[in-house]
């Protein structure tokens, strides 16, 4: 006998499917629908030429993805000033030279990193309802109360390192760097992740360098402690990933979850933070992959961006 009150099973057939839809959409095309971001920031002496800077993140790279390896490689034909890269690289420890070989044609331009969680640590299949669980409750990584990191693999991330100190570029890892370029001198100061607690301010505190035509924060993920630290001490741009944009976000709403205390209003894209009577550009880049275990995106594709750094009286 059927239920008085069931559901009738034309209903729940119809929700199955739109529900498998949208599965499919979500990781067999947004996930892999990589987007180019472009913006511009106010942040030069005047006078001075722009730059162009490429920001990549949260690549998550998994063997086998060839289409992300083609177009992080095709970004080389942005001919970039110099490359940003905010971290989260891996998402299989054997995928080393997977990201290598993407991020080769990169390599060949100055650039600048941090290292964010999932280069040190593999991922682990957790509920997603989890995210929304722990921004009710406060919590984010191991900032609100979380046991610390156990039982998990341990990724082979100083692969990842070598390569790219042997390219040039400057690990940033709760330290100060310097790079030149046509004639002018970029001050970079970076922190390893505060998502695991691996940030040490007070190692880089003091500000920008007083030498430099422009200073830039640099860190994986935006908790509020180390943009209110950048802020607070005068840097005019803050860059970071980590977020995903949300990953998994609603039409004409936005995200949900940002997986730190950032806002979900901020959570990519260029905004500003105020700190200490200053104010910064904050740019946070919704990155280019996904946990291997939630390999789905929604409404939020994939992406890299060129920032065009320009005068401050343009």
């Amino acid at each position: 006998m059927r239920a008085r009150y069931g559901v009738p099973l034309k209903i729940t057939a119809g929700i199955a499917a739109a529900g498998a839809a949208g599965l499919a959409y979500a990781a067999g095309f947004e996930a892999r629908s990589f987007r180019l971001r472009r913006i511009s920031v106010p942040v030069l002496p005047a006078g001075t030429r722009p730059l162009r800077v490429l920001q990549v993140s949260d690549i998550h790279m998994v063997r086998g993805q060839r289409k992300k390896r083609a177009w992080l490689q095709s970004l080389a034909g942005l001919r970039p000033d110099f490359v940003v890269n905010t971290g989260d690289n891996l998402s299989d420890p054997e995928g080393v030279p997977e990201v290598l070989d993407a991020l080769g044609p990169l390599m060949e331009f100055p650039g600048v990193y941090v290292f964010g969680s999932n280069d040190y640590y593999g991922p682990k299949l957790r509920n997603p309802a989890r995210y929304l669980l722990e921004k009710a409750q406060g919590r984010h990584g191991l900032n609100g109360g979380n046991a610390p990191a156990v039982g998990v693999v341990h990724n082979p991330w100083e692969g990842i390192r070598d390569a790219f100190d042997a390219a040039g570029w400057l690990d940033l890892t709760n330290t100060r760097g310097k790079l030149k370029l046509d004639g002018l001198e970029l001050a970079f100061t970076g922190l390893d992740d505060p998502h695991i607690k691996r940030d040490r301010y007070e190692q880089v505190a003091g500000g920008p360098d007083p030498d430099a035509d422009l200073s830039i924060g640099v860190v994986h993920a935006p908790y509020l402690r180390s943009l209110d630290a950048f802020t607070g001490d005068g840097y005019p741009l803050v860059l970071a990933g980590h977020t995903h944009g949300g990953q998994l976000c609603i039409p004409f709403y936005g995200a949900l979850v940002t997986n730190c205390d950032l806002d979900t209003d901020r959570v990519k894209g260029l905004s500003t933070h105020q700190a200490g009577g200053h104010t910064s550009y904050l740019h946070v880049s919704a990155g280019c992959g996904t946990n291997r275990y939630t390999p789905v995106r929604f409404a939020c594709p994939p992406e890299a961006t060129l920032l065009t750094l320009t005068p401050k009286d343009q």
